[in-house]
Order: structure tokens, then sequence, then C-alpha cells
């Protein structure tokens, strides 16, 4: 299940654990790590996280975004994506900064968008 999380500087995020589903709509102010699996879309105003065992089948529309497990789905971030180097990625991509690690796999296109258009898309 999702559940909140404090960290040791007192910034709050929302984590979904491995071993944990969820079919749907996600819908988040702060960051959000995925280290499960998500059928659905993800809408957040943070940063997501898609861990090394998270699977995301749907889309994220986000601020900033690293991922590090797997996406099959459509990405679009207003600020930096980060592709880790285990970052499996099937769709179609839209964020105003792309890294990309060695090995990371990415299938799909990338626009780069200015600042002027890079708001989240809901």
């Amino acid at each position: 299940m999702a559940k909140e999380v404090v960290n040791n500087i007192g910034a709050m995020y929302n984590a979904l654990t491995n071993g944990s589903k969820i079919v749907g709509k996600i819908f988040a102010d702060s960051d959000f790590r995925i280290d499960g699996e998500v059928e659905g879309t993800i809408t957040c105003s943070g940063k997501v996280v898609i861990g090394q065992k998270g699977v995301l089948k749907g889309s994220i529309s986000c601020t900033n975004a690293e991922i590090i497990g797997t996406v099959e789905g459509d990405i679009v971030v207003a600020e930096t994506l980060s592709l880790r180097g285990t970052a499996v990625i099937i769709g179609d991509v839209k964020t105003k900064v792309l890294m990309v690690e060695p090995n990371a796999v990415f299938n799909g296109t990338c626009s780069m968008r200015g600042a002027e258009d890079s708001t989240i898309v809901e």
C-alpha cells in the first residue's frame, strides 16, 4: 500500500513499496517513489522516482523524474528526466532536460521543450 514517509530532514514523500500494486490514477502534491507496480497514471507536482524493482504501465506527468526501473507509457516532465543505467523506457518522452546513463534502454521518441512549454499535463 502507499504510505507517507518522513525522512531525516523533515521533507515528506509518498512511497509504494515492493510487492504492492495500484491500478488507477495517482495524484500527489509531494515527491512519490514507486518500488512496486502501477497500472494507470501518475500526476505529481514534485519528483517521481521509479525504483529498480518499480514498474509503471501507464503515464507520468510531473516536475522531475528519475527512472531506475521500467516504464511502459508516455512521460511528461516539466524540468529534468534522469534515466539510470537500469532504466527501461518504452514510450514517448517530453521534457526540458534529459540525462541518460550508459546501458539505459529508451525505445520511443523524445521532444525537448523550453521553459515556456514545461507545464505539467493533467
